[in-house]
């Protein structure tokens, strides 16, 4: 999730402009979504993805962005919402619960991390204690207001932090692990724990 240094992922408007990765910062969500088996987003998210589905079409792309869509279309992808009838490319139409749908995936043994984008649906989730792992790019901007990447009142969540990394644009990379009471007893016994 790109998330603005004041903590926000779109602005109070709602764009989202001041996110655009630079090539860096896109080669290494190209090389991240190799890991990603499926993918759940809400509406909003699914529709600015849309895009995706005919880029490749695009004679103007260059070959990341190619690359980004030889990916990202062929990609499971699971879209909960309530308001949309349809949905295009390689997705379906979730209008339900969503630990339910992610219990199942899970279940499936999923080749692959389920991602989940969007906030509202991450929000969801992460209240339900569904969520692993968080992995936000900070952005080295303060946009003063918009749509929160952390929702207040939402219960405290001990989380490790198990990777990071600077761009030269001046974005950092966060990967944080959550850890459990289980995790933690785990852990002092010194047995190795895989987060996925």
């Amino acid at each position: 999730m790109n998330v603005s240094l004041d903590g926000y992922i779109a602005g109070p408007d709602g764009g989202l402009g001041w996110s655009v990765p630079d090539a860096e910062v896109f080669r290494f969500w190209i090389d991240d979504m190799r890991r990603v088996g499926i993918h759940l987003m809400g509406r909003r998210l699914y529709e600015t993805m849309l895009y995706w589905e005919t880029a490749d079409q695009d004679p103007s792309l260059d070959d990341a962005e190619l690359e980004w869509a030889a990916l990202w279309n062929p990609l499971p992808k699971v879209v909960f919402s309530t308001s949309l009838a349809e949905v295009q490319g390689n997705a379906r139409l979730v209008s339900g619960d969503v630990r339910y749908e992610i219990e199942r995936l899970q279940a499936e043994q999923v080749e692959g991390d389920i991602a989940i984008g969007g906030a509202t649906l991450a929000a969801a989730a992460a209240e339900l204690d569904l969520i692993d792992e968080y992995r936000t790019m900070i952005h080295p901007v303060l946009i003063g207001g918009g749509t929160p990447f952390y929702s207040p009142g939402r219960r405290r969540v001990k989380l490790e932090l198990v990777e990071n990394r600077s761009f030269d644009s001046g974005v950092v990379y966060l990967r944080h692990r959550v850890v459990r009471e289980d995790q933690r007893t785990w852990a002092s016994a010194g047995t190795a724990m895989n987060s996925r």
